[in-house]
Formats: structure tokens, C-alpha cells, sequence
């Protein structure tokens, strides 16, 4: 190995076990990362820079502007408080297509102030009817990210591993191109949480510890599981709301058009809102949420890094040695498991940055389509199911259910295998090799 090769891997290793650790915030390890790479001359200026001005940082910026102006007018909280009341009257079932309709949203908006609206209205709702709230809220979490899954902007994972893809020479993904997958998986996880689901978890009724401080899960900025960040309590305001929606709107039937890439488009909409006063400049500045695009921007370095001194094609050559023999379906299958395990204890930012170079690798060596690789990569990035601690929304549930740790294995763990298997048989079909 060349010395800037052990200097990728030893940053490599360092920020994994800071962030497996969880006492610095991921964003600091991510920049600090960055930072010793840059020191040591292991990445350049400019390969630094362009990591911060990436189209999947623009975008994601923009987005969270979009959506806060959305949140703060009170759409989203009068939609779902609407949402609720039609389907309280039937019982169960409509605790469902609330649920539902909370992972549709996700599909288009961040699931964390979804589920930080959506999740108190099905504890109440639930203990309106005599039923657990155990029984619905882990599904909620888990229909949210789900849902984020199934398109390009439903969550950062996915523009990241497109940027990144995009940086190794492979065509963009359109905003709806992954949807069909996604939509498989989706309807197979659904499935089981909702027939299985229930039964494994616990009936009695759920504590409501509102007065205790939000869990801290060890892998995720603080700030994302921060209810004050999101106006949950924001009056409704007619004229905003419609302004937000109608741009937000624009922004996706452009962006699907192709007729713009979804960083100007999203951009666009996010000035426009601010121009035209729909939110505040200080508003927008604070729906920024600057502790995840610096977090994203720091591990996009170190996987640069991977790329650059040649570590990652080095690894991809080891293990084509050991696929070439069992064929594209069998190390698909292995990106997708390394992906699902790594998410669980890394943030889904690290693992997308870290896997998504591999996965192209790996694909050119066989000789086969990168396409479902990368797909791979995107739907299970986002799959943290099996811990609380894996993903934004699964903390926010988790103290408000009074769940334990375990019952997230149980549920969660099959959850993973189902999705895995879901995934492996409609990703060929919809993206051959």
C-alpha cells in the first residue's frame, strides 16, 4: 500500500469507530476527517471544494427550505390532523391509512417532521380506541422510511449515492426511476407490518414520557431528532401554505420533466419562496439544517479519498477474485447485505459514501450494468430497522412508545431480511445487468 492509501484508510477507520463510539456528533467527525485528508495532502483543495458544492448538497438545501416554508405555513399538520379525523372512525384501519399516508408523504418530504407531527396524533388517536400505541408507532417509523426510499428527493441517501455515481461517470437518476423498486419493497414491508407486525409486539398500554428529554441516537446530529426545529403548532396560513405547495409542486413536475436538474429546480423554488416573502430569510437559514449537508459534505471527502489514492479499486479487485466464479446476482446480493449491516451502525450518509464507489467498482470489474448496484445501495442505505438508534425517526418513536431496545430487534431484524429479499428480486427485473 502507498502511504496515501494508509492515510485514507487509517481516516477511514478513525471516523468509523468515532462514529460507531457516538460522543462527537457525526458532523464533526465527518469535517474532521476531511480536514486530516486535506492536511496530509491526501485529497487537494479542490476536490474538497467541489465536495461542498455538489448538486446533492444544493439540492438537499433547497429542499429543507422548501419543506420548512411547507411546515411552517401548517400544511403538513393540518394534512395530517385531517387525515386523522376521517379515518378515526374506522377503528384500526384508519390508524393504517394514516400510516399510510405518512409514508406517501415521506416519499417527497423529510420523514423526520413527519413523523415528529404524525406520531402524537397515533399515540392519541390509538388510546382513543383502547388500542396499544406500541402497535402503530414503530410502523409509522418504519412506513416513513419506506417511503422516503421511493424517489431520488425522498431522502439524502439517495441524491448522495446519485452525486457520487455521477462523480464515477455514470448517468444521473431521474426523479422517479428508482420508484418501482422502491415500491415493491414498500409494499412487501408493509405487508408484514402490517399482519405481522402487531404480534410482535407488546399489547399493554404505551407510557408517554413527554416531559423526558429526547434520546440521542449515537449515529445522527443531534439536531435531527430536535422537535423544537419543527413547527408543530404553526396556525394554518392559507396563502403560504398554497404558495408552498404550489412551488414545491412546480419544483418536482420540472425535475421529472427533466426539463431542469432537481438542484436548480429545488434552488430555484427555495429562492423564489424567500423573494417572495412565502418564508423569511432567517426562517430559511434556520430549515437549512446545516449539521446534516456538512456531515454529508465531510464523508463525501473521505470517500473520495478511497477513490483517489486507489483504496477502493484496490478492495473491488480482492473481491472480484472471490465473485468472479459465483456471478453479478451473488455479489449484488452481497452489496445489498453489507449495506443493510454497515447502516445499522454508521450513519446511512457514511455508508452510501463508502459503499457507492465499491458497488461501481465491483460492477465494471464483472462487467455488468453498475445501474442495479447503485440502486442496491440506495435501498438499503436508508433500511436501519433493527436498532433505534439507526435512523432519525426510529429515536423519536422509541421514547414516545416506551418501547425497549428489543423490541426493535424483534420486529425490525425480519424487517431487514424481507426487504433484502423483496429488493434482490425486483431490482434485476426493473434495472437488468
Amino acid at each position: 500500500m502507498t502511504p496515501a492509501q494508509i492515510i485514507a484508510l487509517g481516516v477511514l477507520a478513525g471516523v468509523v469507530v468515532a462514529l460507531i463510539h457516538g460522543k462527537l456528533r457525526s458532523d464533526v467527525v465527518a469535517l474532521a476527517g476531511a480536514a486530516v485528508l486535506l492536511g496530509t495532502r491526501t485529497v487537494r483543495p479542490v476536490e474538497v471544494q467541489a465536495a461542498f458544492a455538489s448538486p446533492a448538497i444544493l439540492a438537499l438545501a433547497s429542499l429543507f427550505v422548501i419543506a420548512y416554508a411547507m411546515e411552517l405555513s401548517g400544511l403538513l399538520g393540518v394534512l395530517i390532523r385531517g387525515a386523522t379525523r376521517l379515518c378515526a372512525r374506522l377503528g384500526a384501519v384508519g390508524l393504517w391509512l394514516v400510516i399510510a399516508f405518512c409514508g406517501l408523504a415521506s416519499a417527497f418530504l423529510n420523514n423526520t417532521p413527519i413523523v415528529v407531527l404524525g406520531a402524537p396524533v397515533v399515540r392519541d388517536v390509538a388510546r382513543s380506541m383502547d388500542l396499544s400505541p406500541k402497535r402503530f408507532l414503530i410502523p409509522l417509523s418504519y412506513a416513513t422510511i419506506l417511503g422516503g426510499a421511493c424517489t431520488l428527493i425522498g431522502t439524502s441517501t439517495n441524491l448522495l449515492v446519485n452525486d457520487m455515481a455521477r462523480n464515477a461517470g455514470q448517468p444521473a437518476f431521474s426523479l422517479f426511476e428508482i420508484t418501482p423498486v422502491a415500491l415493491v419493497i414498500a409494499a412487501v414491508g408493509g405487508l408484514y407490518l402490517v399482519l405481522v407486525g402487531p404480534r410482535l409486539l407488546g399489547a399493554e398500554p404505551a407510557a408517554s414520557p413527554a416531559s423526558e428529554p429526547m434520546a440521542r441516537p449515537p449515529n445522527s446530529p443531534p439536531a435531527g431528532e430536535d422537535p423544537a426545529l419543527y413547527p408543530v403548532d404553526a396556525p394554518f396560513d392559507p396563502v403560504k401554505a398554497g404558495a408552498a405547495l404550489g412551488v414545491f409542486t412546480l419544483v418536482v413536475t420540472v425535475a421529472a420533466l427533466g426539463l431542469l436538474p432537481i438542484a436548480a429546480a429545488a434552488f430555484a423554488g427555495a429562492v423564489l419562496l424567500v423573494v417572495t416573502g412565502v418564508i423569511s430569510v432567517e426562517d430559511a437559514y434556520k430549515g437549512l439544517r446545516p449539521e446534516i449537508l456538512l456531515l454529508i459534505a465531510g464523508m463525501v471527502v473521505v470517500g473520495l479519498s478511497l477513490e483517489l489514492t486507489g483504496l477502493a479499486a484496490l478492495t473491488t479487485d480482492a473481491l472480484v477474485g472471490w465473485l468472479r466464479g459465483l456471478g453479478p446476482l451473488f455479489a449484488l446480493a452481497l452489496i445489498y447485505g453489507a449495506t443493510l449491516f454497515l447502516t445499522e451502525i454508521l450513519s446511512n450518509a457514511a455508508v452510501a459514501v463508502l459503499l457507492t464507489p465499491m458497488a461501481v467498482a465491483l460492477a465494471e470489474s464483472l462487467g455488468v450494468n453498475p445501474r442495479p448496484f447503485l440502486v442496491a445501495v440506495m435501498m438499503a442505505a436508508s433500511a436501519a430497522f433493527a436498532t433505534p438508534f439507526g435512523y432519525q425517526t426510529n429515536v423519536l418513536v422509541y421514547q414516545m412508545g416506551g418501547y425497549r431496545y428489543l423490541d426493535f430487534v424483534r420486529i425490525g431484524a425480519p424487517l431487514n431480511l424481507i426487504t433484502w429479499a423483496a429488493g434482490m428480486a425486483a431490482i434485476p427485473i426493473f434495472f437488468p445487468f
